[in-house]
């Protein structure tokens, strides 16, 4: 028996790695400010960065968080995505990824990752387990957290490219 209502439960779950920085923080602060000086005031400055660091990262991934109950399920396991669709599917290495682009005039939106072993891979953004994706996406070369986030909460009219591969982007500049 739950005594939380769902709504709220996930709303909780969506912001946690914020929530949690923050009561980082407000012990760190506690610890500094709050009780007598000595060793258990510089473990409460070190909380508070530690704190102050989780909730930005925390903000950021949840800002990027859209949920389940999507077409299908994502699972990362060992630097390989996996989505499993109703319709589609497919298997991706990081290492092969040549770019990542967002498509929100799909229903639901849609990452697009193109890569060199197959055809792209379109993974609904409210499928389950595409919370993970995050922190795959935040570790290509040059593509910043808060770009992900930004992109992903906005709507539009046309696809979004995040991400391409230095190589690729060489090649293409030098068709131009």
């Amino acid at each position: 028996m739950s005594f939380v209502r769902p709504a709220a439960r996930a709303h909780l779950m969506r912001w946690r790695e914020a929530l949690i920085g923050a009561a980082i923080l407000v012990l760190g602060l506690y610890w500094s400010f709050g009780v007598t000086p000595g060793l258990l005031s510089w473990i409460g400055y070190l909380a508070i960065l530690v704190g102050a660091a989780l909730g930005v990262a925390g903000l950021q991934k949840g800002r990027s968080r859209h949920g389940g109950g999507g077409p299908g399920v994502v699972q990362v396991i060992e630097r390989r995505i996996g989505y499993f669709g109703p319709l589609t599917g497919g298997l991706v290495d990081v290492d092969a990824i040549t770019s990542l682009n967002f498509d929100p005039t799909q229903h639901p939106a849609t990452w697009v990752i193109t890569h060199d072993n197959g055809p792209a891979l379109h993974i609904p953004l409210t499928a389950e387990g595409a919370d993970a994706l995050f922190d795959v996406f935040s570790g290509l070369p040059g593509l910043s957290p808060g770009r992900i986030a930004s992109v992903a909460q906005r709507d539009g009219d046309h696809p979004v490219v995040l991400w391409r591969r230095a190589d690729l982007q060489q090649r293409i500049a030098r068709l131009h």
